[in-house]
C-alpha cells in the first residue's frame, strides 16, 4: 500500500503572532514552525500501517525551502521519502491542484491530509483534492482500518460518530482521535540521522489560478476585565447578560 501524507508547515501555538505591511502579511520573524497537528495524527497512523502492513509512506508539502525542516522531521518520525512542491501556499485551491497532480502521477492508494490546518483553519484542501481527482473521500476521520482494498472508518458528525465502509483509493481528512496523543512519535537520534539520507524531491508547481487573496489580518479584541457578581444578585446578572454582553 502506497500512502501519501500531506504536511502543513504551521506556527507553533505558543508563538506570538504579529502582522506587517499594514496588517496584510503575516510576520514570520521569531516564529517557530511545526507539523500541523491534524497532519501529525495522520502521519502517525500512516507509520502504523508501515510497521504493521508494510506500507510505504511519502510526505508532501507545498511551500518554499523554509518548510524543509518540517519535512525532515516527518522523515525522522519514519516516513520513507518526502516531496516539496516549490510554491507559496497562498490559496487552498492552488494547494489542492498541486497535491492532486502529484497524487495522479504517483499511484497512491491512500492519501491522508489533516482536515484543516492550524493557521488558516480553511478545511478545504482534502475535499478539493478528492473533487479534482474524483476519488472516494471521508472527512473528520477518527479511526481507520485497511484490509486489502477494503476500508472501515469512523468519522465525527454533528451529535455523534458515523461508521463508514469504502474502498481504496481513498482520501481522508484526519483529526485528533485517529491515533491517541500518547502514540504520537518524537524523532529519536537514529531517526534524525537516517532522515538526512532519505530522498527529498523538489517539484515545480503546475499552473493553477489563485482564487483568494488575504487582504487584511486582524487580531481578536483583548479580553475585557472580569466582573464578579454576588451569587444571590440574579437581577444584576440578568441585566449584564442582556444589556452588556447581549447574549440573552
Amino acid at each position: 500500500m502506497k500512502i501519501l501524507v500531506c504536511i502543513s508547515h504551521v506556527p507553533d501555538t505558543t508563538s506570538k503572532i504579529n502582522f506587517t505591511n499594514g496588517d496584510s502579511e503575516f510576520d514570520t520573524a521569531g516564529v517557530q514552525y511545526v507539523i500541523n497537528p491534524n497532519d501529525e495524527f495522520g502521519l502517525t497512523r500512516a507509520i502504523w500501517f508501515q510497521e504493521q502492513q508494510g506500507a510505504t509512506v511519502t510526505v508532501i508539502n507545498v511551500g518554499g525551502p523554509d518548510t524543509e525542516p518540517t519535512l525532515r522531521k516527518a522523515l525522522a518520525i519514519g516516513a520513507n521519502e518526502a516531496i516539496r512542491v516549490n510554491a507559496n501556499p497562498t490559496d487552498g485551491f492552488f494547494v489542492a491542484k498541486q497535491l492532486a497532480e502529484v497524487i495522479k502521477n504517483g499511484g497512491y492508494d491512500l492519501v491522508i491530509a489533516g482536515k484543516e490546518s492550524l493557521d488558516y483553519n480553511g478545511g478545504m484542501v482534502p475535499g478539493m483534492i478528492a473533487g479534482i481527482l474524483g476519488s472516494n473521500f471521508l472527512n473528520s476521520c477518527t479511526s481507520l482500518t485497511v484490509d486489502g482494498n477494503n476500508v472501515k472508518a469512523i468519522r465525527e458528525i454533528d451529535g455523534g460518530k458515523e461508521t463508514v465502509s469504502t474502498t481504496l483509493p481513498l482520501i481522508i481528512g484526519a483529526q485528533k482521535g485517529l491515533v491517541e496523543e500518547k502514540d504520537l512519535r518524537i524523532p529519536n537520534m537514529r531517526g534524525i540521522m537516517t532522515a538526512r539520507t532519505k530522498a527529498l524531491t523538489i517539484l515545480e508547481p503546475v499552473d493553477a489560478p489563485l482564487n483568494t487573496k488575504a487582504v487584511k489580518f486582524e487580531k481578536p479584541a483583548p479580553k475585557s476585565a472580569v466582573k464578579l457578581i454576588a451569587a444571590d444578585n440574579l437581577d444584576e446578572l440578568i441585566n449584564l447578560l442582556h444589556n452588556e454582553a447581549k447574549v440573552i
